[in-house]
């Protein structure tokens, strides 16, 4: 059977895809495995008592009711009309944006908004003299999130721009790194000179490293966009408002030409798969155009069970009390194993700052982390290898691409010490042998 290029695109392996596998083939294992590979969050059970009481009012409703009219009825293309409500009085309520139903629209998560996106602004566009111009997404900081990467529809228009490195402290202790924006190189990126950049995009707290942008960082950025005049996407996954897994001090703001991407995801909701964009109305009609073809409608499920948090600020609350001060101390504790685990081995950890992950850098590795990756696999334990986390790079000209791993910190400590246990004694037996 012969496919399309568009089908060969998609049914090619990626990155994303092998992770999924993966994660897929761990969980029907009848062999105990150390999931720490993947991005589900965590447990949470303050937070799952929430959803399950809200769960059963909106259950309670009758026949009438909410639930049964959020799974019995479509949405419009934009998306659940109470729960977009509800969101535009949230935003405006803490944000004091001005934003009205016009501005926000649905998708079936976060993966399905930047299809979307990267496809409106990325790929053949047509100039003013009627030429084709192939435009790409900038990422201003790489690595970033391993999802971006096969998005587009006609291979990849990615370019990319890679980072300082700096040595930096994390509560008093030695051993850690943070990226910082190379702002000389994004300004001097030819592609951006030339008008051949369709947007801007960067994730905050960055998946997979937890780096936060900085509030002066985010400033350059969004003043850089207007100036080329192409839209700055935040992915917002795991940021403010809502789930909130920041550790330091940042601001959200919004603006027409910002484009403000979130998701149910990451408050602990992955399966009812809701993502949410802010944007300008033109942005927000050709998403619900898009919808329509693709999906219809939205998803309605998520929305309902969302909306009554939204309204009352529950989803804020537990983002704050409870899902914030969760990763903040699975990171502690995470950074506290792998000390215990590598010792004196030239092991440099990503300053935790947010996220759900933690990104660890095997300084002199003998081998890349993809292999690395396979004889952790064949040790019962998950992670995942650095070079698929630098889309719009050439990662054969950059070493650091492959000395780097993925590891999600959601896991239960036990699972965390037993899975640190065992990347520990398979990166201190290969330290040893070199």
């Amino acid at each position: 059977m012969k496919f399309s290029k568009f089908g060969q695109k998609f049914t090619q392996p990626t990155g994303i895809s092998q992770l999924m596998d993966d994660l897929g083939d761990a969980l029907k294992s009848d062999q105990p495995i150390n999931m720490l590979g993947g991005g589900n969050p965590a447990r949470i059970e303050a937070v799952n008592e929430v959803f399950l009481q809200t769960y059963k009012a909106i259950g309670d409703d009758g026949l009438e009711g909410t639930a049964l009219n959020a799974m019995g009825n479509y949405s419009n293309p934009q998306g659940d009309a109470a729960f977009i409500d509800a969101l535009v009085g949230f935003f405006n309520r803490h944000y004091d944006w001005n934003l009205s139903a016009e501005n926000i629209a649905l998708t079936n998560g976060s993966q399905n908004a930047f299809f979307y996106l990267f496809n409106l602004f990325g790929g053949a566009f047509t100039d003013e003299h009627n030429q084709s111009v192939d435009k790409s997404i900038l990422l201003p900081l790489a690595p970033e999130y391993i999802g971006y990467s096969d998005v587009h529809v006609d291979g990849q228009h990615f370019a990319a721009v890679l980072p300082h490195i700096d040595e930096v402290t994390y509560n008093g202790e030695e051993g850690f790194f943070k990226y910082r924006v190379d702002f000389e190189a994004l300004e001097n990126l030819p592609a951006l000179v030339e008008g051949r950049i369709g947007a801007i995009c960067c994730s905050r707290p960055t998946n997979p490293t937890g780096n936060v942008l900085t509030d002066e960082e985010m400033s350059r950025l969004a003043e850089i966009a207007k100036r080329y005049e192409v839209p700055l996407i935040i992915d917002n996954a795991y940021g403010m408002p809502f789930p909130n897994i920041i550790y330091s001090d940042a601001h959200l703001n919004w603006d027409d030409n910002t484009i403000l991407c979130f998701s149910l995801s990451k408050i602990g909701l992955p399966g009812v798969r809701t993502g949410i964009i802010v944007a300008a109305p033109e942005v927000i009609a050709a998403v619900s155009s898009m919808n329509a073809v693709v999906n219809l409608a939205p998803t309605r499920f998520g929305a309902a069970i969302a909306t009554p948090l939204v309204k009352d600020d529950r989803i804020k609350q537990l983002s704050d009390d409870a899902i914030k001060p969760f990763y903040q101390q699975q990171a502690n504790t995470a950074v506290r194993l792998l000390k215990e685990a590598l010792g004196d081995y030239p092991l440099v950890i990503h300053k935790p700052e947010g996220a759900i992950f933690l990104w660890l850098w095997f300084k002199d590795l003998p081998i890349d982390t993809v292999e690395l990756y396979e004889r952790l696999k064949k040790q019962g334990t998950l992670i995942v290898p650095s070079k698929y986390f630098f889309p719009g790079v050439d990662v054969a000209n950059y070493p650091h691409a492959h000395k780097c791993i993925r590891m999600s910190i959601a896991a239960d400590e036990q699972t965390l010490i037993d899975g640190i246990k065992v990347i520990g004694e398979v990166a201190r037996e290969l330290y040893d042998a070199s």
